[in-house]
């Protein structure tokens, strides 16, 4: 069980999303509060100065990329914990670089966040993937790194990719390509 020094801010419009894991990590003895968008976040963290936080990479109105130096800025302690539903090893490359200290791909339950703060080092023994990449993932981990580079910018990205805006739309709406 964890002490009450161990507070937790959430930060991810899905409402339903903050209410379970919440929930979850409450029951475990964690403070948590709750944040919706970028700017509450940093009002919230400037208030009950939390010593972990997860943030989803993909805010309504601005990327948790966008937002991370922001809330390293206004709590420098802070533990942070990526969270998508869009991984990509481009934008998991951005979040640790930025500060975060670890980056989970969604569905995550409340053990899995709590693993991902618990672990200090990486795992030199993790199991390296027996096949490569398929071609659609690669596309994929491509737009995104474009994307990236463009801070989020979809117009610059299409132009950047030869593609018209309304296929990179249509294509970025759906779920990452599994490998």
């Amino acid at each position: 069980m964890q002490t009450h020094e161990q507070r937790l801010l959430i930060i991810d419009d899905d409402e339903m999303f903050c209410h379970v894991l919440s929930r979850a990590l409450s029951r475990r003895g964690y403070e948590v509060m709750v944040a919706h968008d970028a700017d509450q976040a940093l009002t919230v963290a400037a208030q009950f100065v939390p010593t972990m936080a997860t943030l989803d990479l993909k805010l309504e109105h601005s990327s948790g990329l966008k937002l991370l130096p922001e809330l390293l800025i206004t709590v420098p302690q802070c533990r942070i914990v990526v969270l998508t539903g869009y991984s990509s090893i481009a934008t998991a490359v951005e979040a640790i670089k930025l500060g975060a200290v670890n980056y989970l791909c969604k569905p995550a339950d409340a053990d899995d966040v709590i693993h991902a703060f618990e672990q200090q080092e990486g795992d030199p023994n993790i199991e390296l993937a027996d096949n490569p990449p398929s071609i659609n993932r690669i596309t994929w981990e491509h737009i995104q790194k474009v994307l990236q580079e463009h801070d989020g910018n979809i117009s610059a990205t299409a132009r950047a990719l030869g593609m018209h805006r309304r296929t990179l739309q249509r294509k970025l709406q759906k779920r990452p390509v599994r490998r």
